[in-house]
């Protein structure tokens, strides 16, 4: 998993926190989302502007323009749009789309209304978030990154059950009464505790041929 500059992690973390959320896609978490997305665009903008010169590939600012660019949302998307010149990049977000983002946004967060962020407005303000932390970081593959930020904290799959296993452990123990239901005991075990499932049949199996070699003598 690749690492970030150190300053980058702040809205690398909200951005990530945000798309986690916006993949569960329910109700809750698209309005965590969209306030997440947004946030990260703030974030990175103020993060960047407020690094020493050589921290941001010795590009350099007057301190009335970080000043007059810290002030508010709307100031620094236009810090963007001058940044976008000098670089000579083309945003396919836009300043006017990324500001209604905002707003809506700020009608999650501020007035808390039950109103559920639509499908194309949470993917307008990812794009965004995404497209401007990766300028500003010069992190262009930066859904790769994601990808392998949100892969490393997601716990690998259960054991499956596997059908030696299942014989080993019901030869042993046969059926369990389980809420006055009969079950094998494989089957209630691996729903238990896929984990102790797959070690009890890897014991039984050790035991069986060890006992096998014996009778083998």
């Amino acid at each position: 998993m690749r690492t970030l500059k150190p300053w980058a992690y702040g809205p690398f973390e909200i951005l990530l926190h945000a798309e986690m959320h916006y993949r569960v896609g329910e109700d809750f978490d698209r309005r965590i989302a969209m306030v997440g997305f947004d946030n990260a665009i703030e974030v990175a903008v103020t993060t960047y502007l407020t690094l020493h010169p050589i921290q941001r590939g010795n590009r350099t600012y007057t301190n009335a323009d970080v000043a007059r660019w810290l002030g508010n949302f709307h100031s620094k998307i236009e810090f963007l749009l001058v940044e976008c010149t000098s670089r000579t990049v083309t945003l396919i977000s836009k300043q006017d789309e990324i500001i209604w983002f905002h707003e809506v946004r700020n009608g999650q967060y501020h007035v808390g209304g039950a109103t559920v962020p639509q499908n194309r407005e949470l993917d307008g303000v990812r794009l965004a978030a995404i497209e401007i932390i990766g300028l500003l970081f010069e992190l262009p593959d930066l859904e790769a990154i994601l990808e392998e930020h949100i892969a490393a904290q997601t716990p690998p799959a259960p054991p499956p059950r596997n059908a030696e296993h299942d014989r080993l452990i019901d030869r042993r123990f046969g059926m369990v009464e389980v809420c006055e239901m009969e079950m094998y005991a494989s089957e209630a075990l691996h729903a238990i505790d896929p984990i102790l499932y797959r070690e009890i049949a890897i014991g039984l199996a050790a035991s069986k041929g060890a006992t096998e070699d014996i009778d083998s003598q």
